[in-house]
């Protein structure tokens, strides 16, 4: 419990998901081997090399209202060029059910931003045909990410990998044909608990949730964190960052306002704990704690 907002996490999958100087390349090596003892496991085999990630949903109850943010890869899905996710076939929305989440009670979807790991359980395949996943929700898109990966924007022209196009056709363009998409830039208050807000960098639509209920504070921070050496540099970015600078401005802003304002910070990705308290140190940040999360 975070106040009064329940936050459960629904994993997908979780594993090594590539070189971990490929997925966070302008990190320092000793920045990695320093910090050994407690990056492994969970986020990283030395090893291999291998960066760790988990693919999870948050869900938040508040207000009376049931939000997932994120849905992770989806099943039955083309991806090529990500083995990981090709043709994905697991149990998720059983997971989900366990946690006492039905898809029909889901009342609002977010997605941080339009990649392929982040908006696949927006739909399901019903007859050859995919569909909402989650029939009376809203689905909090951000205006950037839809213009920029939609059919008419830069994002679709013929340098972009298939899999985008891919991802748009299969889990966003069904969600905005059913009426239920809610393309909204700047910022967009759920609830008196829930705050959306831009951060873009790491596509030019990506964006954060804020979740402020008593004396709690939480920022739902989707890839502005791939892993946690970037935190101890915070002017590292991972390979998937669109716009480098402003990835790295995004990332220190949130930080910054974490350390001062003592929130908890929730990446899409990281295992472990899932969340972390960061403090300030000089001009970089150091982990305080990490969630007592069961």
């Amino acid at each position: 419990m975070m106040g009064d907002v329940e936050v459960i996490r629904v994993r997908e999958l979780q594993g090594p998901f590539g070189p971990a100087r490929e997925i966070v390349p302008d990190c320092p090596g000793e920045v990695w081997s320093d910090n050994k003892e407690w990056m492994a496991p969970e986020f990283w085999e030395p090893d291999s090399d291998s960066f760790v990630a988990t693919v999870q949903t948050w869900v938040l109850r508040s207000e009376g209202m049931t939000v997932l943010v994120d849905t992770g890869v989806g099943n039955g899905r083309q991806r090529p060029g990500a083995p990981p996710f090709d043709n994905l076939k697991t149990d998720f929305l059983s997971r989900l059910d366990r946690a006492g989440v039905r898809p029909e009670e889901v009342d609002v979807v977010v997605n941080t931003h339009i990649h392929a790991d982040h908006v696949g359980w927006n739909t399901v395949d019903q007859d050859g045909e995919w569909v909402p996943a989650f029939p009376n929700a809203g689905y909090l898109i951000p205006a950037a990410d839809y213009a920029h990966f939609g059919p008419d924007g830069p994002g679709s022209g013929p340098e972009r990998r298939e899999i985008e196009r891919l991802v748009f056709a299969d889990s966003i363009e069904p969600v905005h044909r059913s009426g239920q998409a809610v393309l909204w830039e700047g910022t967009h208050r759920i609830d008196a608990n829930l705050t959306l807000e831009s951060a873009h960098g790491h596509t030019p639509g990506s964006a954060v949730l804020r979740l402020a209920s008593g004396s709690d504070r939480a920022v739902f921070i989707g890839d502005l964190l791939h892993s946690p050496v970037q935190i101890l540099e915070p002017s590292c970015n991972s390979c998937f960052d669109e716009d480098a600078g402003c990835a790295a401005a995004s990332r220190r802003s949130v930080l910054e306002r974490a350390a001062d304002e003592r929130e908890l910070v929730v990446p899409a990705h990281f295992g472990g704990a899932g969340a972390v308290e960061v403090r300030r140190d000089g001009s970089k940040f150091a982990i305080t704690r990490w969630a007592a999360y069961a």
